[in-house]
């Protein structure tokens, strides 16, 4: 996937909201309000997402795509993992599964909402 399919997709979700919370470089997609994509603007771009229910998921991934995917600074101890969007074709997640991946973020921030908040 290409970094404004990324941002396309994101932002295509139910309550899905822009913002730039560190500056220019990062969009952050947040549903009422917790994030659910840190978006890296810089080309050719990376996307950090909730990756599974925990640690040991979220490191999976990281097994299986060892040279697009990295612990998230700051945030990989609750499961969440850096998709380098620039990584060559063979090594790089294939855009159906980054997809998957992003919606599975998007769910478990919103699952994790109090009921009234939900979109």
């Amino acid at each position: 996937m290409r970094l404004d399919e990324v941002i396309e997709h994101c932002l295509g979700k139910p309550g899905a909201v822009e913002t730039y919370p560190f500056g220019e470089h990062v969009l952050v997609v947040k549903v009422a309000g917790k994030a659910f994509a840190f978006i890296g603007l810089e080309r050719p771009g990376s996307v950090g997402l909730k990756c599974g229910a925990n640690r040991e998921e979220a490191a999976e991934l990281r097994e299986r795509y060892p040279e697009s995917v990295a612990v998230l600074d700051y945030l990989g101890r609750y499961g969440w993992n850096r998709v380098d969007l620039g990584a060559s074709r063979t090594a790089a997640v294939p855009g159906e599964e980054l997809r998957e991946l992003l919606d599975a973020s998007y769910t478990a921030v919103r699952a994790k909402l109090p009921k009234a908040r939900r979109p």
